[in-house]
């Protein structure tokens, strides 16, 4: 019969041989989940391509707060402003693909600015990596009380009456509002003139003088007026209408069926970007856009929450890249 100490002496050999067999699989399991868990370890920044004080910079600096919180890391804002977004698109396409650079995409910057713009040094389809989605908005068509109209089908009327008479004003060349224009004359038939201004409020206020036409705006800039009566809104450019101007039919249901021009609003990175940090982001921001105080401050930005996968968010770029690009080929703008 063997000593207890032989046994003790065989006991532990068995136990090294064990742990010796188990050591490489742990260590394994615990890279795995530092992969996964450790993302973020230091600030983000998410770059806008506008200007501070503006309705996208609004809703940014909300997203970005909130999925600092749900992330245990600053989310810093970094505003790139100018050449309708091409800099900030180019700066983070131009950024280490690590997951702590970020672009608060739009509509403009991923899906019309490829056709837009010439000399774009990136190609925001293929240069990027989406992350999600983050809301909706629509524009509004609006007209002077002076216009003899009062619905899209009118309106269409009169400038068929009148070719090449009618003008819509936009914030300039390329702009999701001079678009939204160029669709529609498309769409109806008709011969509308367009006239560009320096920003939305420039044209606003001819409109307001009767210097204009028409025009198409966000709802949030134009929900105030329209209630108080200052200009006549003949349909939304939504494929719904609107929670803030319920009243208002769709531009789609006013004669116009297929029209839509739905503003959205994302998170894109750089191409090549780790899955497993996409994958936290996009989970994230879910969570952020269930809330239910996000979903009344968006909804003071007249927009809308668009949860979705990241492959959602990329099927949905691509699609309007390829929608706006014959609107903006027929409209001739282009910009270098």
């Amino acid at each position: 019969m063997r000593s207890f100490s032989t046994i003790g002496r065989s006991m532990r050999r068995s136990l090294r041989t064990l742990l010796m067999a188990v050591a490489p699989l742990t260590l394994c399991g615990v890279a795995g989940a530092a992969t996964t868990t450790s993302y973020p370890i230091k600030p983000i920044r998410l770059i806008v391509p506008f200007p501070a004080g503006g309705p996208t910079d609004a809703m940014a600096r909300l997203i970005g707060q909130h999925l600092s919180q749900q992330l245990g890391q600053p989310v810093v804002v970094d505003n790139r402003g100018g050449a309708g977004g091409t800099i900030a698109t180019e700066a983070v396409a131009a950024s280490a693909p690590d997951g702590y650079t970020l672009l608060f995409s739009t509509t403009g910057t991923m899906a019309i600015n490829p056709s837009l713009y010439r000399s774009l040094k990136v190609d925001p389809v293929k240069g990027f990596d989406a992350v999600g989605s983050v809301a909706s908005t629509t524009n509004v068509l609006v007209v002077p009380n002076s216009l003899p109209v009062s619905n899209v089908r009118e309106l269409v009327a009169l400038a068929k009456q009148k070719p090449g008479s009618l003008t819509f004003g936009s914030a300039g060349n390329g702009s999701s509002n001079h678009l939204s224009g160029e669709l529609f004359k498309s769409m109806a038939g008709i011969d509308i003139v367009h006239v560009p201004y320096k920003g939305s409020a420039a044209a606003f206020t001819d409109l307001l003088g009767g210097r204009i036409s028409m025009m198409f705006d966000t709802v949030s800039s134009q929900v105030q007026y329209i209630g108080s009566g200052k200009v006549k809104a003949l349909g939304v450019t939504g494929p719904a209408r609107s929670d803030a101007l319920p009243k208002v039919p769709t531009i789609a249901e006013s004669g116009l069926p297929g029209f839509d021009v739905t503003i959205w609003f994302g998170l894109s990175a750089p191409k090549g970007t780790p899955p497993d940090a996409v994958q936290r982001l996009n989970g994230e921001l879910q969570k952020v856009l269930a809330q239910a105080d996000v979903k009344k401050q968006l909804s003071a930005l007249g927009a809308s929450p668009m949860p979705g996968t990241s492959a959602d968010f990329a099927r949905l770029i691509q699609h309007d890249a390829g929608k706006w690009a014959p609107v903006v080929k027929a409209s001739g703008a282009t910009l270098d």
